[in-house]
């Protein structure tokens, strides 16, 4: 790679592994690069992280906007493709599968819960769960008991028939996170889940995705700058001055 590749601010890299004490890890990131352009032009957006994350930690990466954290979930989640690098993530190496089999792994294996709701607009609360169900493989009797299930153990029993816009943004990202639990995956990833709520709603949310951790074992990859996210963190993460570090 030619020597004039640019670092922008708040691009990620880290030349050690940065993982925990135990070794149950279910996410493995070595030497990961994510390169934008070419030539004179290259930017390093992630460059040569190594990551490990264990099975039911919430990790949480702080940083502001435009340092590289989403990007850097994207490649874990297999949203994106790495310049360079592997990328492990429930015993699968990302780069080895097809963009179908990608597709189905993503599906099964990661939820995904973003700023913006990501909500289909024209379903209700329940039948946006239910996509995801069906997706799966539920019959739709079964989708929509799992649906109303989730939704009334997230609060949302009296909405489960309500549109996207004739909820709250607390609602609305309640039903992303029953979305994205939908199919019980092992990984959820949140990038900036707080950061259109209000603080009321925000600490819900928060509360939640701890929950999540304790009673259910997920693993769950956070990217924010909310530091009230700092206290339920298992392991907090930052992108200060292009590296990924412990905070």
């Amino acid at each position: 790679m030619s020597e004039t590749v640019q670092r922008r601010a708040g691009d990620v890299t880290q030349s050690s592994v940065l993982s925990p004490q135990h070794s149950a890890n279910l996410i493995h990131l070595q030497d990961v690069s994510k390169v934008y352009g070419t030539g004179e032009a290259a930017v390093r957006a992630v460059d040569r992280v190594s990551l490990s994350v264990q099975t039911g930690e919430l990790v949480l990466i702080l940083g502001p906007s435009g340092a590289g954290k989403t990007t850097l979930l994207s490649l874990i989640g297999g949203l994106l493709h790495p310049t360079s690098g592997t990328i492990q993530v429930a015993g699968a190496e990302l780069h080895t599968l097809s963009p179908s089999a990608l597709s189905r792994f993503r599906l099964q294996q990661i939820g995904f819960v973003f700023q913006f709701f990501q909500l289909l607009s024209a379903l209700t609360a329940s039948e946006n769960v239910e996509v995801v169900l069906r997706l799966g493989g539920f019959a739709s009797k079964a989708a929509r008991q799992r649906a109303a299930e989730l939704l009334v153990r997230l609060g949302l029993g009296a909405r489960l028939a309500h549109l996207p816009a004739e909820l709250s943004g607390g609602e609305k990202q309640r039903v992303a996170l029953a979305r994205a639990l939908a199919l019980h995956p092992p990984l959820l990833i949140a990038d900036e889940p707080t950061g259109s709520l209000d603080s009321r709603s925000g600490e819900e949310v928060i509360h939640l995705l701890r929950q999540l951790v304790d009673e259910e074992h997920h693993t769950v990859l956070i990217a924010s700058h909310d530091q009230r996210i700092v206290p339920v963190a298992s392991r907090v993460l930052r992108c200060e001055d292009g590296r990924l570090v412990e905070a």
